[in-house]
């Protein structure tokens, strides 16, 4: 089976996730915003896309390829300051339709954020989200920002891929 890595990035860690996969993997990688880029050409596919505002980066993209996608062992992979759990899961679930859903094998990649790289609205957002966060862990994560990126983290899709690889995993 072959296989391919599409992704979404606002700031950069979403595509250095990507692009650790694609080095381990040998898979290639493509960019959503790549048009040229055509998921019908692969029989499983990787996934991945930062949360902004709640929201998966990549869920129009998704919902445009959905025919496409449809059939395919897919692995997902999110990447947000927030680690698995119930909040990260409804994000997921209010970005992406149902039936994708059932269907992906999800792992949850922390992220990065670095104030300074950030647009001044995004800025000014997580500013006014901080001030408003009664977690403290959050709050300061919100106004201070975090580096959660960690290479290793991408264990699970590695092996994933390995198991589509040799069609040991169906969907």
């Amino acid at each position: 089976m072959n296989g391919a890595i599409f992704y979404a990035s606002k700031y950069g860690s979403t595509a250095e996730y990507a692009n650790w996969v694609s080095e381990a993997t040998g898979l290639p990688v493509f960019n959503t915003k790549d048009h040229n880029a055509d998921p019908a050409k692969y029989d499983f596919l990787i996934i991945g896309s930062p949360v902004i505002y709640y929201k998966l980066l990549i869920q129009k993209w998704v919902k445009r390829n959905l025919s496409v996608l449809e059939g395919k062992p897919i692995v997902f992979f999110s990447v947000s300051g927030a680690p698995a759990g119930p909040k990260l899961s409804d994000w997921i679930t209010n970005s992406l339709p149902k039936s994708f859903i059932s269907k992906m094998y999800h792992v949850a990649l922390r992220g990065r954020q670095i104030p300074k790289e950030l647009t001044l609205f995004d800025r000014l957002m997580l500013i006014i989200a901080g001030m408003k966060n009664p977690d403290p862990v959050a709050k300061k994560e919100e106004m201070e920002g975090f580096d959660y990126m960690d290479k290793s983290s991408i264990a699970p899709i590695i092996k994933l891929v390995e198991q589509f690889k040799l069609n040991k995993v169906s969907t």
